[in-house]
């Protein structure tokens, strides 16, 4: 492998991944060029701020713009390597791989690409996006060459990297993990390397081709969203047989080699919840328990409100003078996971949304790392309060830090999340 000095970087998308790696990139003295569709985000960053909530990522932001190492904005500029960052959402109902944001971004950097140019997907994406970004490429740029026609001896190089963080430790996590590289050419793999080689401590493992690597990213979510699924499904089993999942989950994983992970009222994300999809995508006729996992844990939100109905049900039989619009319900959390802003695909925030548009009485948003409702959820029987405020029901969806210490709440309560439970005593309206 020959070594490689890249002096500017290009990335393509600035939310929960590209931000991050952009600074990262930065914070080595390499001059990042950003690119975004979003003016404010563009505006934000060029002020030294954030427009995410990601610990230890406004420092390292507001330090590489103060020096000069990183700026953003809307239009393409030429540089040395292209990492494209962008969203892979569903299209339809039949959670079909939409690669518009990929295409659009490939076409965006298309007329500045020169030769030596190395363009790395780090998007999550269905197997063969890869191969179709440097189709879209090859197809602006016909006077250049690319690996997937022209080998090694290509002008442009391509790979996939994808990103394998965690929220909430993104800027540890981006360090220290292992790299999964997959270049459409050994070259191209070997010019991935290097860039990442910047400032990645673990393993840059090489991958036989993009699809490995692609499919690679996809298997390591599916993984972690079946074993959720296989949780969430004991806890649907101890509710109809009226017992306590986290005791039967607690007991069982005193087995050596048993490790069951912890239920709730779903999956939620931009990985476990969407990667999985594009498996099925890909082999619909035999990815059928990876399907399973997925309808298991997308089928969750509606069993919580159907145990919420029941509670409503228990206060109006409790107080016969109430209506339903005289009861209050408080939802503790509507992020994705605990101790973050992140609402993406939240199945506390499916849930929040259902309540509101369907409950005739107050709602309470109990949730500590936002400061304002997200449209959906923006009603004038809603209100977003601070942990501790009275209720008739209490909901909790997200074991944030803050609810996990904190007293548990008095009324009827519906615990998604096992934390107010106390030792020999059954907390009424407990799943």
């Amino acid at each position: 492998m020959q070594d490689r000095t890249f002096r500017r970087i290009s990335v393509i998308g600035l939310g929960y991944i590209g931000l991050p790696t952009a600074a990262m990139f930065a914070s080595r003295k390499i001059e990042v060029v950003g690119v975004d569709v979003n003016p404010r985000a563009v505006d934000t960053i060029n002020r030294g701020e954030i427009h995410i909530v990601e610990p230890d990522l406004d420092m390292v932001v507001h330090a590489a713009v103060k020096e000069g190492y990183l700026r953003a904005t809307t239009a393409v500029e030429p540089a040395e390597a292209f990492l494209i960052a962008v969203p892979t959402p569903f299209r339809g109902e039949n959670h079909e791989p939409d690669l518009s944001y990929i295409e659009a971004a490939s076409r965006a950097i298309a007329p500045v690409l020169a030769p030596g140019n190395l363009v790395i997907l780090e998007s999550t994406s269905p197997v063969g996006a890869t191969e179709a970004m440097a189709g879209w490429l090859a197809e602006a740029r016909t006077d250049l060459t690319f690996p997937q026609t022209y080998g090694e001896a290509s002008d442009i190089r391509i790979a996939h990297c994808p990103e394998r963080v965690l929220p909430g430790k993104v800027m540890q996590e981006l360090i220290t993990n292992d790299r999964v590289i997959g270049g459409i050419t050994p070259r191209c793999s070997d010019a991935a390397a290097q860039l990442y080689k910047t400032f990645v401590t673990g393993e840059c493992v090489i991958a036989s081709g993009p699809r490995a690597a692609e499919l690679c990213k996809l298997t390591e979510n599916s993984f972690r969203d079946v074993n959720i699924a296989f949780a969430n499904e004991l806890s649907l089993i101890c509710d109809e047989l009226g017992m306590d999942v986290w005791e039967l989950i607690r007991l069982a994983n005193r087995h050596p080699r048993v490790n069951i992970l912890q239920p709730g009222p779903g999956v939620g994300g931009h990985c476990i919840a969407v990667d999985p999809w594009f498996i099925v995508a890909s082999a619909p006729a035999t990815a059928r328990l990876i399907r399973m996992a997925r309808e298991v844990n997308d089928s969750k939100p509606e069993w919580v409100l159907k145990k919420l109905r029941s509670a409503v049900g228990e206060v109006l039989m409790a107080n016969r003078e109430m209506t339903a619009a005289n009861v209050s319900i408080a939802l503790y959390g509507v992020s994705f996971k605990p101790d973050i802003d992140d609402l993406r695909e939240s199945p506390a925030l499916e849930i929040a949304r259902d309540v509101v548009r369907h409950h005739p009485g107050p709602v309470l948003i109990i949730e500590p790392h936002i400061r304002t409702l997200p449209e959906s959820l923006v009603h004038e029987r809603t209100s977003l309060v601070e942990f501790g405020a009275s209720a008739d029901i209490h909901v909790l969806l997200v074991d944030h830090r803050v609810f996990r210490s904190g007293e548990v709440p008095d009324g009827v309560r519906v615990d998604t999340r096992g934390i107010w439970l106390q030792p020999g005593k059954q907390a009424k309206g407990k799943i």
